[in-house]
């Protein structure tokens, strides 16, 4: 049988100034009846129908010196006509999407994802693809060098030139960062990873490096070898403010505040640096769960269209659980730094009233129209199948822990999918989990599963960890920056409760903009709704910033007047205000229970 020819793309930033990339796609031997060309409508990792074909500026075809009819025939595809010898269609896109998932270009860097800038010439989705990186034109980008997980074919190290893939699915999974951006390299269980750092940053890159290393091999030693990977890249790009990360086969893009970043001489951890390398955690562990444990709805993916499946709470939900879990047990944090972290997270759960009107499993399902497109009503309607499945992780690491007397645990689910479904190539199916988790429980999990993904019932929480030496304490939170967890947990017994509105706000040059307007509240009782604009609180003029300071003068059932603007109209409400509801968690070890401190241990603790 002949090989196929492979397709062929070029890429150059033509106009880093404008923001246009110039993208070429040949195909030796096109379709005689008319190539058709298209462009994914969605990304892997980010459930959101994104419409990658709104950023084609234009498109030409041609064989050889002839030029080719080609015509748009739905929202992301394209039919050239039939053509004799190799077909060559040209895009030019725009790029300036700064974030994870798309395309950005100036005359400072270059970064696309494959799927918002290469064509993929449909019937010839397996051939293997080479891709010529080209550099922009001028002496202004001399410096700029190029990091891609990618495998090179005829490019020097970080050096544009000519790239491969084995298919079209592998070259739109290694988003490429070009410029003069800073790098660092180490080594994890003989796997390379490099770490390349878009943006201004004074990041200590040596501490950077030290901690991603123990956090990497901790991932590695929980799946075994051999590592799925040989070559690992962190794609980082440090901004004022900022947030994100997109998990690929090889790679990360993640977008960061400069302030998350290590500097030289921080003796511990701060705040943000335990976020960022939370996020970290998150998605190098999804080099296992999801790129290559993956639901076989999206097995293989269908980048045209929205692919249904109601796994996404252990897809996201376990990976969230086991980001910062994986972080105490690389000795990244310290146990009370975790029971911290454990504490805010079930304080956002609390804090969202959707969790008993959604389920899980429903909030999996609906991601393509609900958890991408939050609105005003998103807190009162919708569940984080993120938040609240990496509870649910913790919840049913326990319960195997303790149905097993600590032989068994999450981590031998996990290392089961990854046997049985990730080194196989086979998708779960839709009750593969919870099927792999009673295997290793040795025991029927029915009525856990039924009632943490099925219902809206709450999760046994304080039951769960108390089994490890935990007690969990609910309060009213103190101020609006309270965001529960350990460190408070004693500061606020026996205050007296506050009171609230049932508002979340933003600033607004005429008072306090209400984002939120949460159920069962006391503004919603007295009409107000999200958008309107609160001018004053008994005739005290109010903003963002001191809404809780005129609140601090009423006590529970205290009657406020309010006015208001919605659009244009002023209105005038009464309210009666409300104590803050007690959603605050605070987490505490109960220090006389030795056996319970011996399993939380093994928990915090656990070496594969």
């Amino acid at each position: 049988m002949p090989r196929l020819a492979p397709t062929r793309y070029t890429l150059i930033p033509k106009h880093p100034e404008a923001h246009l990339f110039e993208v070429s796609c040949t195909v030796e031997d096109p379709d005689p009846r008319g190539q058709r060309f298209a462009l994914p409508s969605w990304i892997p990792g980010s459930y959101l129908i994104r419409d990658f074909a709104r950023n084609v500026v234009s498109v030409r075809a041609q064989s050889g010196r002839r030029s080719v009819p080609i015509t748009k025939v739905d929202k992301h595809t394209w039919a050239a006509a039939s053509a004799e010898g190799a077909l060559t269609v040209t895009l030019q896109v725009y790029a300036w999407d700064l974030s994870v998932r798309g395309a950005h270009l100036d005359t400072s860097h270059a970064f696309f994802n494959g799927p918002s800038v290469f064509l993929c010439p449909l019937g010839k989705e397996a051939r293997a693809c080479e891709v010529e990186i080209l550099p922009p034109r001028g002496a202004r980008y001399r410096t700029w060098r190029v990091a891609t997980a990618m495998r090179r074919k005829q490019a020097p190290a970080l050096g544009f030139g000519l790239y491969r893939a084995t298919s079209y699915d592998e070259l739109i999974d290694h988003p490429v960062e070009m410029g003069a951006f800073t790098l660092a390299t180490f080594e994890a269980r003989g796997v390379r990873h490099d770490v390349a750092i878009t943006g201004r940053h004074d990041a200590d890159l040596d501490r950077l490096c030290s901690d991603l290393r123990r956090l990497c091999e901790s991932h590695l030693d929980l799946f075994g070898e051999p590592a799925p990977v040989d070559h690992y890249v962190f794609l980082i790009t440090a901004v004022g403010e900022g947030y994100g990360g997109l998990e690929h086969r090889a790679s990360t893009a993640l977008l960061c505040s400069r302030e998350d970043l290590p500097r030289a001489g921080m003796p511990e951890a701060t705040r943000n640096y335990q976020t960022f390398l939370g996020l970290c955690s998150h998605e190098y562990f999804h080099t296992w769960n999801v790129k290559r444990i993956r639901p076989a709805a999206f097995t293989p993916y269908d980048l045209a269209r929205e692919s249904y499946t109601r796994l996404l709470w252990a897809f996201e939900g376990i990976t969230s659980y086991y980001d910062d879990l994986q972080l105490v047990r690389a000795g990244l944090i310290s146990e009370a730094d975790y029971l911290d972290i454990l504490g805010r997270n079930v304080t956002s759960l609390l804090r969202t009233a959707g969790r008993m009107k959604q389920t899980v499993e429903e909030a999996s399902f609906d991601a393509w129209i609900k958890f991408y497109r939050p609105d005003e009503n998103s807190p009162n309607a919708q569940v984080s199948y993120y938040l609240k499945g990496s509870l649910i992780g913790l919840c049913l690491d326990l319960t195997i822990r303790n149905r097993t007397r600590g032989r068994k645990s999450l981590d031998d689910v996990m290392r089961t999918l990854w046997g049985r479904y990730g080194r196989t190539g086979l998708g779960v199916p839709e009750d593969g989990i919870e099927k792999v988790a009673a295997h290793v429980a040795g025991t029927s999990l029915r009525a856990f599963f039924d009632r943490a993904l099925r219902s809206t019932n709450e999760l046994p929480l304080k039951q769960i960890l108390a089994t490890v030496g935990l007690a969990m304490q609910l309060r009213s939170a103190q101020s609006p920056a309270d965001q529960g967890g350990k460190a408070a947990f004693a500061a606020a017994l026996g205050t007296s409760r506050r009171v609230s509105l049932g508002v979340r706000t933003t600033e607004d040059p005429a008072g306090a903009r209400l984002t939120h307007v949460l159920d069962a509240g006391a503004a919603q009782a007295a009409g107000l709704s999200a958008g309107d604009v609160v001018v004053a609180i008994d005739g005290l003029k109010v903003t963002a910033r001191n809404l809780d300071q005129r609140l601090a003068r009423h006590r529970p059932g205290n009657i406020a007047t309010l006015h208001a603007f919605r659009r244009d109209e002023l209105l005038v409400v009464e309210a009666e205000l409300r104590a803050s509801p007690l959603d605050t968690c605070a987490l505490a070890v109960v220090a006389a229970d030795r056996s319970a401190a011996s399993r939380r241990r093994g928990w915090l603790q656990e070496k594969s």
